[in-house]
């Protein structure tokens, strides 16, 4: 006989694999028939264990059953379902793909909180500031050495211990930074901002000013364009958030259903980078192409985020996704740029139109106005139209 915790999973699953199959009937690619298979096994599994409901959907459970079964997917099918029991209210949280990293002392854990809660970022960078601070505190234990005294000298040779380029140094001396202005300006547990010290050796003409896309550039990737499959109609609405907007990648990946208003034309950016949400109008030639993704491509899902994978779950979209999709869109019309290219346009656009500096820096969503004054530099079509009445 089943105790309450082996029906109650035996319950969810089976509730879950009659939406499978109603969503798989609707995309005519039926994959709830391997889904059923390992979902089978780990009731039986759950059963034989004779586990505790709160114990179920736990990365060591994950570990055990995938070692337990042999099968291939069996990631993919747990983590849809606790996606689902998650969006029905069943379990607290999904299913972690990763093992929890362990919890560091509180004043970084403070700080994780609140950079999470300032700028937004994604899970996989949070992971890997977590990632980096700790190793930091793992550093400074070693050597006995106190947050409050530590010195720009530490910290450099904690830098030394990445056994890498330069230019992935900075990857890590990045989080460092963040965290050093945290303690100085918001905790005042160090008595000098020693973010402004941890700097790399110096590098000479290395500014690198953003590239955009000529006129003739842009028209050719428009038509370039397919419409043909689901990939190539997702890869359209993309390509016109990105170029009508400006949006980052990560941004694209973070909008939902209720962030887009049809009838006015209007999308709210409620999760942008620095935490300053902000309403942009919409063109009316995105609009068609959003519209046309969500009536032609975007399949049935419990997920409420405008762009999903094309597979089943069907989860939301990445920003790596976003990216590589618009590059190879790129690729194909011959433009050797990237996603970010099309960013850049949308600025030049902008001051193109007579925008000042401080319009396009809150349109671009930059956190500080030097970020912008660097396409002051690269006006170089509007400065020969004027001087020279010359077009590139």
């Amino acid at each position: 006989m089943l105790d309450k915790d082996s029906h109650m999973l035996m319950d969810a699953i089976l509730d879950y694999m009659r939406w499978v199959k109603s969503v798989e009937d609707q995309r005519g690619t039926p994959s709830h028939l391997r889904y059923t298979r390992i979902l089978t096994d780990f009731l039986i599994y759950i059963i034989h264990k004779d586990m505790a409901w709160e114990k179920i959907f736990t990365f060591e459970t994950l570990e055990a059953f995938t070692a337990y079964s042999g099968y291939k997917g069996t990631y993919s099918a747990l983590r849809a379902l606790s996606d689902y029991l998650f969006s029905q209210g069943t379990i607290d949280q999904p299913l972690q793909l990763k093992k929890p990293q362990p919890p560091l002392p509180d004043i970084y854990e403070h700080y994780l909180l609140y950079l999470a809660q300032s700028r937004q970022p994604s899970h996989r960078y949070l992971r890997q500031v977590r990632r980096v601070l700790g190793l930091l505190h793992e550093y400074l234990q070693r050597h006995n050495i106190k947050l409050p005294s530590v010195k720009i000298e530490h910290l450099d040779a904690f830098m030394t211990t990445f056994k890498v380029s330069e230019n992935s140094r900075r990857l890590y001396r990045y989080p460092v930074r963040g965290f050093l202005k945290y303690l100085y300006h918001e905790r005042k547990v160090i008595k000098r901002d020693l973010a402004s010290l941890l700097v790399g050796p110096p590098q000479f003409a290395q500014r690198k000013l953003p590239k955009f896309l000529r006129p003739k550039q842009v028209k050719k990737l428009f038509d370039s364009l397919k419409l043909s499959t689901p990939t190539q109609i997702r890869t359209y609405a993309l390509v016109h958030l990105v170029y009508s907007l400006g949006l980052r990648p990560v941004e694209i990946s973070r909008i939902t259903l209720d962030d887009i208003s049809f009838k006015r034309g209007e999308l709210a950016l409620t999760k942008r980078k620095g935490g300053n949400p902000v309403t942009l109008p919409v063109p009316e030639n995105t609009i068609k192409a959003i519209a046309l993704y969500l009536s032609k491509d975007r399949p049935k899902s419990l997920s409420r985020e405008l762009f999903l994978t094309h597979h089943f779950p069907y989860h939301p979209v990445s920003s790596n996704t976003v990216t590589g999709y618009i590059s190879k869109a790129m690729k194909a019309a011959g433009l050797p740029s990237s996603a970010y290219w099309l960013r850049h346009t949308y600025a030049q656009n902008l001051l193109h139109v007579g925008r000042s500096i401080y319009e396009v820096k809150e349109m671009m969503g930059h956190q500080n106005i030097q970020s912008t004054h660097r396409y002051l530099h690269i006006n170089t079509e509007l400065m020969r139209k004027v001087l020279f009445d010359e077009e590139l």
